[in-house]
């Protein structure tokens, strides 16, 4: 009998508004894990931003930087990696405009600018570290995903210059850029195609805009109950809040617990 398959955004799911996991998600995952049941990580981050985790969950498989780059087990699925040309055009555009950009490698990230503010307000809402700054970093090294820094009143500018990326918002100054039609629920079909499994065996956890795709792709998504109204909308079961034991209460919903 084949295994289900559970995937799990970090924040605001695993993690909590203190950016902590809740002891009843460690429980949850490591009682699916026992079960011989795959659990995955799926996230916009980059792997080492979420190494911890990895390590505190036992988990060793990932869909990140929003399904441009997969890995089971420790080993590569599948990777996307971002036209050099149209960075090297809006990283021009950018500087222009006085905003900024980040970088994703498979292996870290980097900023463009020195002490933006709005590079700040972001990473300080993760509770992490002001990344390196690399203006070049894009050309020595293959890029999943980059971030745009700008104000809202510039969004609709940086998507008619680059219609072959998508923006997804993830903070009030902070866009996630992906080349078009990227997601994570491309990249989490890249994976069920290479295990073998069915989509109806699949579950997923998610809160943000960029869950969107996934929860409403997968067999069965379920929105935290602290999650935006479009994730709710888009998915089949809602939970409670990710600091009020949102991953135990929807695995026992839907009966994987």
């Amino acid at each position: 009998m084949e295994k289900p398959i559970v995937f799990f955004d970090i924040d605001g799911t695993l993690l909590n508004e203190e950016k902590n996991i809740p002891e009843s998600t460690k429980t949850a995952v490591h009682s699916l894990q026992a079960k011989g049941i795959h659990t995955v990580i799926a996230t916009g981050r980059v792997p080492s931003m979420f190494y911890w985790i990895r390590k505190e969950l036992n988990i060793e498989s990932y869909v990140c930087m929003n399904g441009q780059y997969v890995v089971f087990e420790g080993r590569e699925i599948y990777s996307n990696p971002m036209d050099r040309k149209l960075l090297q055009r809006i990283s021009t555009m950018t500087t222009n405009n006085g905003h900024a950009l980040a970088y994703c490698s498979v292996d870290e990230i980097k900023v463009s600018e020195r002490k933006h503010p709005f590079i700040e307000a972001s990473f300080d809402s993760l509770m992490m570290a002001y990344p390196e700054v690399d203006q070049e970093f894009f050309k020595q090294n293959d890029i999943y995903q980059g971030h745009l820094y700008c104000d809202l009143k510039y969004e609709q500018l940086y998507l008619n210059s680059f219609p072959d990326f998508s923006f997804v918002k993830w903070h009030d100054y902070a866009y996630d850029i992906l080349p078009k039609g990227a997601s994570k629920a491309v990249g989490i079909k890249k994976l069920l195609g290479a295990l073998g499994i069915k989509n109806s065996n699949c579950f997923a956890f998610g809160d943000g805009l960029n869950d969107l795709e996934m929860l409403a792709a997968v067999g069965t998504g379920i929105a935290m109950g602290n999650a935006v109204p479009e994730a709710k909308a888009a998915a089949d079961i809602i939970t409670t809040s990710s600091s009020e034991n949102g991953i135990f209460n929807g695995l026992k919903q839907v009966g994987l617990l």
